[in-house]
């Protein structure tokens, strides 16, 4: 067990880590607190490990909560959203992460990216389904943004009806929702939290007044079930169905640290090293030389771009949901 005085200690070194622009591998791991030997057992960039850098930021900014009083939570996230979603074979890759030093645990589950956008004749900011290549934290910009989050509340909505094995089941869909600090800090605004990576899509409206969803005309909607967890997001962050239930357990009425890799910093460094040829931040090698150089789009620079775009192209008025032509399960 840590003294309160010793995790002090250890949070103020670490919160001038995490304040520190790491720009090689060397000089982070001669910064860097030490890491227990059972956790540094998983550190490497291979599958099913953590990098060290994306291990010792989110470890500093656990312990800083930790010491603060904010957390209490034995357990912390981090997510490197600079490695493959999408492997070969149709297998998820591993890229967030749930740490407990308190029992010596580490778990790696999937996770999906941003998807990004594109503007005709305006931008493109669009990402694949493998590797993000762009990344920021502007409104409506479906991208995913790097830093430091703190989970909060979770709100629970109902989704719709589906059929399954000749019957109908319906989905509800838990949300937990993220709050940021520094480029972050408009998560809310955003709407970005955590939530399973399944919807219920090609919806008509079903007779159902018994439902305790059913709207005041007496309907719900149908369609069909899809589980997204091999593709992306709006920009939050998704977990495929079968492990979301463990992770959002974990933080219900108990907050703890999220830490997604990269923030703008390591964007930008990573950006000047592909030019002069010299080694930049850390960066997922495989990903790296699918997408080429990563770009970081701020709220500053491209809110008001969206926001325009948006003025010139109104949305066409929303279709009146078709009622379903079969009313049997």
């Amino acid at each position: 067990m840590i003294s309160g005085s010793r995790l002090a200690t250890i949070a103020r070194s670490l919160a001038v880590f995490v304040l520190a622009s790491a720009s090689a591998h060397a000089a982070t791991a001669e910064r860097a607190p030490q890491i227990p030997d059972w956790l540094g057992a998983h550190v490497g960039e291979g599958n099913g490990q953590i990098a060290l850098p994306v291990l010792q930021r989110a470890r500093a900014l656990y312990l800083l909560n930790v010491a603060e009083g904010k957390v209490k939570n034995a357990c912390y996230f981090a997510m490197d959203a600079t490695r493959p979603n999408d492997l070969t074979g149709g297998e998820a890759g591993g890229r967030f992460y749930t740490i407990c030093e308190a029992d010596q645990t580490f778990r790696v589950i999937s996770s999906g990216h941003g998807s990004g956008r594109k503007l005709p004749g305006v931008a493109d900011f669009s990402n694949g389904r493998e590797c993000a290549k762009n990344f920021g934290n502007a409104l409506d910009s479906n991208l995913t943004a790097g830093g430091a989050y703190l989970t909060s509340e979770i709100k629970t909505s109902f989704k719709g009806y589906y059929r399954s094995a000749g019957q109908q089941s319906f989905l509800t869909r838990s949300f937990v929702q993220f709050d940021g600090v520094g480029e972050t800090a408009n998560a809310r605004e955003r709407a970005i939290g955590g939530h399973p990576a399944a919807l219920v899509s090609g919806i008509c409206m079903q007779k159902k007044p018994d439902s305790p969803y059913a709207n005041d005309q007496g309907y719900v909607p149908l369609g069909k079930l899809v589980n997204y967890a091999g593709g992306r997001s709006n920009g939050c962050t998704t977990w495929s169905p079968a492990e979301a239930p463990q992770v959002i357990s974990a933080v219900k009425d108990n907050p703890t640290t999220l830490y997604i890799y990269p923030e703008s910093r390591d964007i930008l460094a990573v950006s000047k090293a592909k030019g002069s040829g010299q080694a930049g931040a850390y960066w997922n090698a495989s990903c790296l030389a699918q997408i080429g150089t990563p770009r970081f789009w701020s709220q500053d620079k491209l809110g008001p771009v969206i926001v325009q775009y948006k003025k010139d192209h109104p949305a066409a008025p929303a279709k009146p949901i078709p009622i379903c032509e079969a009313q049997s399960n």
